[in-house]
């Protein structure tokens, strides 16, 4: 998939997001969680991940059915941490019927994983 290409999918991803997805993007937008940023269906290399945390190198996966025992997966799970992210999936019904815990193991991972920048961007993220 070329680059613009990739660019229009991810932006049909976003408008077609899953009841799932939904639910959690309600909790991570906006720096929800731990102050950290996410994006949703965000490309990285061949693959558009769910939800990633750039400054955590965390990709969050939400999965429905059609995931059990994909080869195609864990292709692709090899190749986005080979690009030294961590990659955590939840079942569709886990973000539906406990998004608490969802939360919680994100959370936990975000604990580990976070390097804060030494210099953040002024608010807003523009200059003065």
């Amino acid at each position: 998939m070329r680059e613009g290409q990739k660019t229009s999918f991810a932006r049909r991803l976003r408008r077609d997001m899953t009841d799932a997805e939904h639910v959690l993007w309600h909790h991570l937008r906006n720096r929800m969680l731990m102050g950290c940023k996410f994006r949703r269906q965000c490309p990285i290399g061949h693959y558009i991940a769910d939800f990633v945390c750039i400054e955590a190198r965390l990709v969050v996966e939400v999965d429905g059915g059609q995931h059990v025992g994909s080869q195609h997966d864990v292709s692709r799970t090899h190749c986005i941490e080979s690009m030294g992210f961590q990659i955590v999936r939840f079942w569709n019904t886990d973000v539906l019927t406990d998004v608490e815990a969802v939360l919680s193991v994100i959370y936990a991972m975000l604990d580990t994983q976070k390097d804060p920048h030494p210099n953040p961007s002024p608010a807003g993220g523009r200059g003065a």
